[in-house]
């Protein structure tokens, strides 16, 4: 994934169920969140349009997957599993060989996904935001 494919990210993001576009998701927060990371996001491409996405990142330590969106007709061929396992991969080149994703918990097909292919939900832990700005969106 490149900053060039921004908008068509953005725009199968919106249409796809579970996933909150934010403040955060803006073509800057996107370009520095793309330049940090660089080789760790990934689109999936058929007949020159963009049909899947997932963004990756690392802490040095962890990684962490955000925005995995397949469009709706391009759903239940394996390509979020694929684009899950090229991410995976690309952590791993790095010594990434831990990963995390967030889900909201009401995001029911999502949970499933996660969970079906074999990543545990974690119980033992609390999540906690600061937003150091007067958007709540951020």
């Amino acid at each position: 994934m490149t900053i060039d494919d921004y908008q068509p990210v953005m725009d199968l993001l919106a249409l796809t169920s579970g996933v909150v576009i934010r403040t955060a998701d803006s073509p800057e927060a996107t370009t520095r969140y793309l330049e940090r990371n660089p080789g760790l996001s990934f689109v999936a491409v058929e007949r020159g349009k963009i049909v899947g996405c997932v963004m990756g990142s690392e802490d040095g330590r962890r990684g962490y997957l955000q925005h995995l969106a397949v469009a709706a007709a391009s759903r239940h061929q394996g390509l979020g599993s694929r684009l899950v396992a090229t991410c995976i991969d690309a952590l791993g080149a790095r010594g990434i060989h831990k990963s995390h994703v967030f889900v909201f918990r009401d995001n029911e097909a999502g949970c499933a996904f996660w969970e079906n292919r074999g990543w545990d939900p974690r119980n033992d832990l609390a999540l906690f935001t600061h937003i150091a700005s007067d958007d709540p969106n951020a």
